[in-house]
């Protein structure tokens, strides 16, 4: 594996021993295919910031660990990785460990990990269980901060919450219906990934409030835990189709959008308008087809700039904290998709 770093460096990137980089680097046995993932990863990441390491200032190592379909966990490392050069009174090294579905017990251990092995903050996408809470208020009384991103662990003594206003999502696709299907009856499909994410729990909510006073006559068929993940996603949608006679419109708060709108075409449903979440590169090709009609997006950039923020105050390294983690609702149409 060609690199140009310290072992010492590329293990600390990677949350391994040195021996065990080692016998990853030289392709020696009894390495994990996962354990080499990590190794690669770290490599990789250490170029990515490479052009940073001349800056001046203290050397902060930060994790992230998400719960999220891969094409979401990819918008967020390109996102940290664009605007750390914008960083200045640290150099920050993130480290990435992001799984499309995370079982209680494998965050739990993730966060442990990295609570032995050091970190100097974590930026946390996971769902809102009692053990977790725990595990967050233990690491903030170790000294360690942790900010949530996108989606909530609460109560918990969290340092900051950065992500989407999600009430506001949830009545800004309320009112986006409303405008276009009236006062009319039918069903509704809302979808969310997970139950216990309590960022899309907070979008639902608004949701059925807001629709329930705009479109009374509507009756809005519900489904989770697809984790926006096209098999998971497609056997919840096959199990509820049938209930879905004269569908008006959609709201997928929690992505796998794709499957959902295949599920749909091949018992010839169409809905009068699909509102979705997040301009990654799927929704991108999505709407730019027209298959999508709104898509509620928030600045990925100024999210994980306000993350870095929170921590760097944390710290001491800024006087201030980020004046708004709570990012604006952008509504994104076929004719404003941003290049």
């Amino acid at each position: 594996m060609t690199h140009r770093f310290p072992l010492k460096e590329i293990a600390r990137q990677a949350g391994l021993g040195t021996a065990t980089v080692d016998r990853a680097i030289n392709n020696r046995a009894h390495v994990s295919p996962q354990t080499q993932a990590r190794v690669t990863a770290a490599i990789a990441e250490l170029k990515a910031q490479e052009t940073q390491l001349s800056a001046r200032g203290r050397r902060m190592f930060f994790d992230f660990v998400t719960e999220a379909p891969s094409r979401f966990s990819r918008e967020i490392q390109t996102a940290a990785e664009k605007i750390l050069p914008q960083i200045g009174p640290a150099v920050c090294r993130p480290r990435f460990l992001s799984q499309e579905i995370m079982s209680e017990t494998e965050v739990l251990s993730a966060l442990n990990r990295i609570a032995k092995r050091g970190s100097h903050g974590i930026c946390l996408k996971a769902r809102n269980l009692p053990a977790i809470r725990d595990a967050v208020d233990n690491l903030i009384a170790s000294g360690i901060p942790v900010v949530t991103l996108v989606t909530d662990i609460l109560p918990s003594q969290r340092t900051a919450y950065v992500g989407l206003d999600n009430h506001s999502a949830g009545r800004t696709a309320a009112f986006l219906i409303a405008q276009t299907v009236g006062q009319t009856t039918g069903t509704i499909l809302a979808t969310r990934s997970n139950a216990r994410f309590q960022g899309e729990e907070a979008r639902e909510t608004a949701f059925r409030e807001t629709l329930g006073t705009l479109c009374p006559n509507l009756h809005i068929i519900d489904i989770n835990g697809g984790n926006g993940i096209h098999y998971e996603t497609a056997k919840l949608m096959h199990k509820v189709v049938d209930q879905l006679t004269n569908l008006r419109g959609v709201y997928s708060m929690g992505g796998g959008n794709k499957t959902i709108l295949d599920v749909l075409d091949q018992h010839h449903l169409k809905p009068n308008i699909f509102v979705a979440h997040d301009l990654d590169q799927e929704n991108r090709a999505l709407i730019q087809r027209g298959h999508l009609h709104y898509v509620l997006h928030h600045n990925l950039e100024t999210d994980l700039h306000n993350v870095f923020g929170s921590f760097l105050h944390h710290h001491k390294l800024t006087s201030d904290p980020p004046v708004n983690t709570i990012s604006n609702i952008q509504v994104i149409t076929p004719m404003n998709v941003p290049i």
